[in-house]
């Protein structure tokens, strides 16, 4: 099984629907999270992201099984192929859920916002890109606009804060590693995901029983509500859906990008916060930092996706049946 010499440029669908996929599963987590460590008061977020783990090895192993996808078997050179992701992995999902349970809605989203200079920062370390002086002064309008917005903060929490700061280092980390290692004739794609889900699953649960944490989910009053379950179950699915659709926006786009379409999704979930959410106070300077960052947010999408060049993409051999590969 050779790969081809050459592979085609993605079409401008597979761009855009895998944008859109990861918007969209991106908007869902958040406000279904949301329900559960804020709402009902689920008392573990680390639980919740091994129930997310879990989700997404099952899920991949069973499509393994049945030859709908094909990611390599194990061998001893997988976690050094690995490295850094796994770390970066569990760091991303723990520091994300405890954010969202300690902040409200539209500050969860603004502070968000700052992954977008990381990664900038980060894949002009790791990879050599450079970026127009337009696009830097649309970052700087979003990290203001975090600024005026978080400085008025009326419900400031120091520890959510440090949280969804930690949240942005690890996304940004994990989607430019990501990129880097999702080549088709290593691990590709499914493989990153599987192999991180494996790795880290175990050194999460010895976190989650040494902490507490474990006893506290499992003491939870709400597992006999329905709804609670449901929407537990929810989350672990779009778990594994959200990381799918990051590796596959970054695969057919670029970290960036990735980035960037998480910045236009928190344009609807920050709104829509200030109406549902229950837990935003209104003030005049927050109000006009938000709207600051996401004008910001908003510009510099238009920028990066106008301007953004098609380098040719691998062959995502991984869905292809494997007697079709011969």
């Amino acid at each position: 099984m050779e790969e081809p010499d050459t592979a085609p440029v993605p079409s401008r669908l597979a761009r855009l629907l895998s944008a859109l996929f990861y918007g969209t599963c991106s908007f869902l987590i958040v406000l279904v999270n949301k329900a559960l460590l804020t709402t009902y008061g689920f008392p573990s977020p680390i639980v919740l992201g091994i129930g997310q783990m879990a989700t997404t090895i099952m899920i991949l192993y069973v499509f393994k099984l049945n030859k709908i996808i094909h990611f390599p078997d194990f061998d001893k050179k997988i976690p050094g192929k690995l490295f850094p992701l796994p770390l970066l992995y569990v760091g991303n999902h723990i520091s994300g859920l405890s954010s969202t349970r300690k902040l409200s809605l539209p500050m969860f989203t603004v502070l968000r916002k700052f992954t977008i200079p990381f990664t900038l920062l980060l894949e002009a370390i790791i990879l050599g890109k450079q970026y127009s002086l337009n696009i830097i002064l649309s970052v700087l309008a979003i990290v203001l606009g975090a600024f005026i917005a978080a400085g008025s903060d009326l419900t400031f929490n120091l520890e959510g804060y440090v949280f969804v700061f930690l949240n942005d280092i690890f996304t940004a980390a994990n989607g430019v590693y990501t990129k880097q290692k999702m080549d088709p004739k290593e691990l590709g794609k499914y493989g990153v995901l599987f192999y991180n889900a494996c790795f880290m699953l175990i050194p999460t649960l010895i976190i989650s029983v040494s902490t507490g944490d474990f006893q506290q989910a499992t003491e939870f009053r709400h597992w006999k509500n329905v709804l609670f379950i449901i929407q537990f179950l929810l989350s672990c699915l779009l778990g594994f859906l959200l990381m799918y659709s990051t590796a596959l926006c970054s695969y057919y786009n670029s970290a960036l990008t990735t980035a960037v379409v998480g910045a236009i999704k928190n344009v609807s979930v920050a709104y829509i916060g200030m109406l549902v959410g229950g837990d935003y106070i209104f003030s005049l300077l927050n109000f006009i930092g938000l709207n600051i960052c996401m004008a910001g947010g908003l510009r510099y999408s238009f920028l990066t996706l106008s301007s953004q060049l098609k380098p040719k993409q691998p062959v995502d051999e991984e869905s292809i049946p494997l007697d079709l590969k011969s």
